[in-house]
């Protein structure tokens, strides 16, 4: 088996904590950002950074194929600064656009490569209304219409990982806080700091069968009880220094 993991949205907030947790571990990483300056420090982190689009399906295809990897982790989001509230009407459309079409090229080029498992970025706040905390098997909140393309971004994403030809494991994380979010503490409904969110995909990587995982405090919204008990996560999770 390879020892190669591939990080598409390497750069990110999620992204950054988990390239360094896995090159600590002794993989080899390959990690793609838009940006040849991301690429420097995804460089000195010591990740190979393949600057590329994720809508460049060709070229996705292509770096796949060349790298061979085991393991494909989808960290994309499209989103501003501290999640400006002035600028999210725009960024909830591009960050569909990137779990529907973006995913579609990511899997494809993850099949070709013939890779064994893909863990892929979801959320756990866009669970409808019920009983708390919310389990995976709760219904996502579709019929709201301040949700619905967001939803549907969901939905899309998380089939397309689930009916992949290879392991599909979907982590539903909570709402972020911590360095490059712009929030310092959690928030209510259910938060997770970026370390431990990048912790609960770095062990997504050979733990846990196929399937769907909150990752997220527990404040009585969210139950986290199946990563947990599968990936042998912890919320209070933080890397040294």
């Amino acid at each position: 088996m390879s020892d190669t993991v591939f990080v598409a949205g390497a750069s990110g907030v999620v992204g950054t904590p988990l390239c360094r947790l896995l090159v600590n571990d002794g993989w080899q990483v390959t990690g793609t950002t838009r940006s040849e300056q991301n690429a420097r420090v995804l460089s000195d982190l010591g990740v190979e950074p393949r600057v590329v689009d994720v809508f460049d399906r060709r070229s996705l295809v292509q770096i796949l194929g060349q790298v061979r990897p085991a393991v494909v982790v989808h960290q994309l989001t499209d989103l501003p600064d501290g999640l400006d509230p002035g600028r999210m009407a725009e960024a909830v459309v591009r960050n569909a656009r990137i779990r529907e079409a973006g995913t579609a090229n990511l899997v494809e080029a993850a099949a070709a490569a013939g890779v064994r498992r893909l863990v892929a970025q979801s959320i756990a706040f866009a669970y409808g209304p019920g009983p708390t905390p919310y389990r995976e098997d709760a219904p996502l909140d579709g019929d709201n219409p301040k949700l619905q393309v967001t939803v549907r971004g969901v939905v899309t994403l998380e089939r397309q990982v689930l009916e992949g030809p290879f392991e599909g494991i979907v982590l539903r994380y909570g709402r972020f806080y911590g360095p490059g979010t712009g929030f310092d503490g959690p928030s209510a409904g259910g938060a997770v700091h970026v370390d431990a969110a990048a912790d609960a995909a770095r062990r997504a990587i050979t733990r846990g069968a196929e399937g769907i995982y909150n990752i997220a405090e527990e404040d009585g919204t969210v139950s986290s009880e199946k990563a947990r008990r599968a990936l042998a996560w912890e919320a209070d999770f933080r890397i040294a220094g």
